[in-house]
């Protein structure tokens, strides 16, 4: 059985590549995690407004609105989130203020991480 400890919200999903978004969001779902998902920063923003989310698990570079103003958003905005960073590239002289994780990353290892977020491990 599923426990989501302290938070109940949702897990948005933020990717523009469309196999890892829905991959990554139908094995959340098997793994019990309420999930939803939005191809880059704006339909994020809209997901955001309309949905408790208590994690973010976003790509760093999308065409519309991504990379460094994407992170600044989140910083500024969604300080009371988990959030975690996936990159297949980073600028390095930028300074992220969140968990980075490179791609290719395992399913697995990610759902553990929420698994550890949601328990208070790392919140």
């Amino acid at each position: 059985m599923e426990t989501q400890g302290k938070n109940d919200g949702k897990i948005l999903i933020v990717e523009d590549e469309d196999a890892i978004r829905l991959t990554l969001r139908d094995y959340l779902r098997k793994k019990g995690h309420d999930v939803i998902v939005a191809s880059d920063g704006v339909g994020a923003i809209k997901q955001l407004l309309d949905n408790p989310v208590d994690i973010i698990i976003t790509d760093y570079r999308m065409d519309v609105l991504g990379g460094d103003y994407w992170i600044k958003f989140l910083q500024r905005y969604c300080a009371k989130e988990a959030v975690l960073i996936t990159s297949g590239f980073l600028r390095p002289d930028f300074p992220i203020p969140f968990e980075v994780i490179y791609k290719p990353f395992d399913y697995a290892e990610l759902e553990e991480r929420i698994r550890r977020i949601r328990a208070g491990a790392d919140a």
